[in-house]
């Protein structure tokens, strides 16, 4: 097919089905942490420890996919990365010592934000196509993939598939759809400006990377800490050990599918502000009262808190006249991810001394700071 007669539509789709692959695979493993907790025996300080290496992974792929996607082009990078993503999933499941979990959840993070940052490059190079904002329904493909991968782990625990099994269909599911949809790449990475490869980041980015950390932040501990948290101080049954998590990613898709929309009608710093407020507030909710409905609304509320964050602030990055689309992401993902490489750890080490309750109230306070950054930071139109 020649990608000249591709319509914009299509590109869309083709680059939402490669977000789909990239929030299935992470939801997938998130959805069985507890399990692989119980298997290898860890305590929450020994898995803050192991979780650790996944945002590791990820901060060390920030500057090789940043230069790989600057030199290769961001439609390679992303179908290498898109292949191997969910090909490493599957091993996870077989690791037998925490030291095996730790070394395969580095890779694993390396590939995911190797993935996150062609994908966002991409979609920076359609949203250019449609002259308008339409990067939170890329994020919301994202993230309704995160609530069916966490649906999914669900039934696959109900019917008693272990990890492994779980793990080999999604693997192989999502390397089909990447291969599939590889024709409607976007041929170009979007080009604003006169944009050197390395260059000093100014001001805006450095808030936009803050904002992105403290949302991150609450973000990360929703993925790795969510379900331990039901497992423990909600003590949920099992069977609804996975409910936070799939509160937290429904609201959070619905949020990106209507971002684009409040975005135009409030404003990206209203918006984020709102956001920041919903973090906090959902958090805190869950730490005060943490029984099943009380909790679950809490998530619903951080699901919303989040959507937008991340859509707005990757958007504007991209549109630096200063850096190209793939170094300006690289930059914000570097000091975002900082948040998601401390937010859980930190709470496995603050939950092993005061309590895994408490631990979520710092969390709350790094959420509301998106709010107050917000306020300080100039957004393009």
């Amino acid at each position: 097919m020649n990608i000249k007669n591709i319509s914009p539509r299509v590109h869309r789709w083709s680059i939402g089905s490669y977000f789909f692959v990239a929030g299935i695979t992470f939801a997938s493993w998130a959805s069985r942490i507890p399990d692989i907790k119980v298997k290898l025996n860890l305590n929450d300080a020994e898995l803050g420890g192991i979780l650790f290496a996944l945002p590791a992974g990820s901060m060390v792929s920030l500057p090789i996919s940043g230069f790989l996607v600057a030199k290769l082009g961001s439609r390679t990078v992303m179908l290498m990365a898109a292949l191997c993503y969910p090909l490493l999933l599957s091993f996870l499941a077989i690791a037998d010592s925490p030291f095996i979990l730790a070394t395969l959840l580095f890779f694993f993070g390396l590939l995911g934000n190797m993935m996150n940052i062609s994908v966002n490059t991409q979609a920076v190079a359609v949203e250019e196509l449609y002259n308008k904002s339409i990067m939170a329904s890329f994020h919301g493909i994202w993230s309704l993939a995160g609530f069916f991968g966490a649906a999914v782990g669900t039934l696959m625990i109900s019917l008693g598939f272990d990890p492994l099994k779980h793990f080999i269909i999604i693997a192989i599911t999502m390397m089909l759809i990447a291969f599939f949809m590889k024709f409607a790449r976007m041929p170009k990475d979007a080009v604003i400006g006169n944009q050197p490869l390395f260059v000093k980041p100014d001001m805006v980015l450095l808030k936009l990377g803050l904002i992105s950390f403290c949302c991150m932040a609450a973000e990360g501990t929703m993925f790795d800490w969510s379900g331990i948290y039901f497992q423990k101080i909600v003590q949920a049954p099992k069977s609804l050990v996975t409910l936070g998590y799939s509160a937290f990613m429904g609201t959070m898709a619905l949020g990106r599918f209507l971002g684009d929309g409040l975005v135009l009608r409030y404003g990206r710093k209203e918006i984020l502000q709102g956001s920041g407020f919903l973090i906090a507030a959902g958090l805190l909710i869950a730490v005060f009262f943490p029984t099943l409905i009380f909790a679950t609304l809490g998530f619903l509320l951080v699901g919303f808190g989040v959507s937008s964050v991340v859509p707005i602030v990757y958007s504007q990055a991209g549109k630096s006249e200063k850096m190209s689309p793939g170094i300006a992401l690289a930059t914000v993902s570097s000091i975002g991810f900082l948040g998601f490489f401390i937010g859980p750890p930190l709470i496995g080490f603050v939950a092993e001394a005061f309590g895994l309750q408490w631990s979520f109230g710092i969390i709350a306070l790094l959420g509301f700071g998106t709010t107050i950054l917000a306020g300080i930071t100039k957004f393009k139109n």
